[in-house]
């Protein structure tokens, strides 16, 4: 059966560009980088849509729940892009933000052709990892018409998990098959068709909003610092003593010794150095407060924190 992909805002011609193959290297530039520039606001008139699925998201994520993206091609790796820097950047477990990309660990480096297409290859990916009404499934593609992502989300459907939809054309077929759409129009590509250029971006900008939200919402951040990072090498035991220092006021020196008495733990660190509680009072105060330091310390202000003890300085902010 034919499909019309001209339909697709993906898939049409730009006018702009229609001449790039005789244009000069730096006329070239300036047709990609003025289309890239639509990219940003394309995003922004689908906040609303991004806001409800975080928040969902994260209601379920506090529930033991997980997030896990899929697509096929471009989507996929930037799914699994995305998946995997979680980790490293906020020191959490691997299982609970991951990426799945049709035809496996081999289509990152090299496509496998026809893996996008089965639909039944979808839900059986989900299965295996054990899907659960607790988590969220985000479907990631650009035409909006994957089947392999389309089978994922009716799986996801059927376990009552919740679902997402993310894609670049307007009434994506995926949309039709999640809880939430998200239609990120950024018009026809430079290259047509090529949907790694703007298409990409605005998947890879949506990503990083989606992600970045629920870790700040997860207590991962205290103000714009990553107070969760593991201290497993000189570099990152530097980097976690200057984020106690900035996030406290105090010395580098004083950093260190929060840092060492915490048992090298960036959260307690900075509690201690916030308030000049003992390890043990703060350790209980951030569990009270979800491992959210902006809560702890407003617990502490509150004078609602379970210690029953009194903060020896008050300098916190």
């Amino acid at each position: 059966m034919r499909v019309d992909l001209n339909i697709l805002e993906t898939e049409q011609r730009n006018e702009n560009s229609k001449n790039i193959d005789v244009m000069s290297t730096i006329e070239m530039l300036r047709v990609i980088n003025q289309e890239d520039k639509q990219v940003a606001f394309a995003v922004e008139r689908v906040l609303p849509s991004i806001e409800t699925l975080v928040d969902e998201a994260h209601k379920r994520i506090m529930k033991g729940g997980r997030v896990i993206y899929m697509g096929a091609g471009t989507s996929g790796r930037l799914g699994v892009l995305d998946a995997s820097e979680c980790p490293p950047t906020y020191g959490l477990n691997a299982t609970l933000v991951q990426g799945i990309i049709a035809g496996g660990f081999e289509a990152l480096l090299k496509a496998r052709e026809g893996a996008e297409d089965d639909r039944e290859l979808g839900r059986n990916d989900l299965k295996k990892l054990e899907l659960t009404q607790k988590d969220t499934v985000i479907g990631l593609a650009a035409s909006g018409r994957t089947p392999y992502v389309i089978g994922g989300l009716d799986y996801a459907g059927e376990v009552g998990a919740y679902t997402a939809a993310v894609s670049c054309v307007h009434n994506a077929k995926i949309s039709e098959h999640a809880q939430v759409r998200i239609e990120a129009i950024v018009g026809p590509e430079v290259i047509t068709g090529s949907t790694r250029m703007k298409s990409g971006t605005a998947q890879k900008m949506i990503l990083n909003m989606i992600s970045t939200s629920l870790m700040v919402k997860y207590g991962k951040v205290y103000k714009n610092l990553m107070v969760d990072v593991q201290p497993t090498n000189k570099k990152l035991v530097e980097r976690a003593k200057q984020i106690v220092a900035i996030s406290s006021g105090c010395s580098y020196d004083e950093a260190a010794r929060y840092l060492n008495e915490s048992g090298s733990n960036v959260k307690i660190a900075i509690c201690m150095a916030l308030t000049g509680l003992a390890r043990t009072d703060c350790e209980i105060i951030l569990n009270n407060s979800e491992g959210n330091i902006s809560k702890a310390i407003r617990s502490i202000k509150r004078g609602t924190a379970e210690t029953g003890c009194t903060p020896a300085k008050h300098h916190y902010q």
